[in-house]
């Protein structure tokens, strides 16, 4: 089992905002295509990548439905568990930070699976 470590505030910024490229330097498109589905291509499909979410400025919306809402759009995981399991979060400073991303995450996959 190969896990894989992403604090964001040190290997992204501590200033991360935005949804796109566009939205400035630090968007959640660019940690999602730079960083975070580059790591989750090298992860075997039994390691895990745990995200580190302290020590940054604080979170928009967008940057978080992006980068992880935008995960599931784009790895098109078979069911939500695969893709809750997949990632492990850690947030010791803000305890609303995980459901949130969770909601994310499952907002996508169900549109995703609820279209057609």
């Amino acid at each position: 089992m190969t896990d894989k470590m992403i604090e964001i505030a040190k290997d992204f910024s501590r200033f991360p905002a935005g949804r796109f490229y566009t939205d400035g330097p630090y968007s959640g498109q660019k940690f999602l295509e730079e960083l975070l589905l580059p790591m989750l291509q090298e992860t075997t499909s039994q390691g895990t990548i745990k995200i580190d979410l302290d020590r940054t400025r604080g979170y928009g919306s967008s940057f978080l439905e992006e980068a992880f809402g935008g995960m599931v759009r784009k790895t098109r995981p078979v069911s939500l568990e695969e893709a809750l399991h997949k990632i492990k979060f850690i947030s010791e400073e803000d305890d609303t930070l995980v459901p949130e991303i969770h909601e994310y995450m499952t907002d996508a996959f169900n549109d995703q699976h609820n279209t057609g």
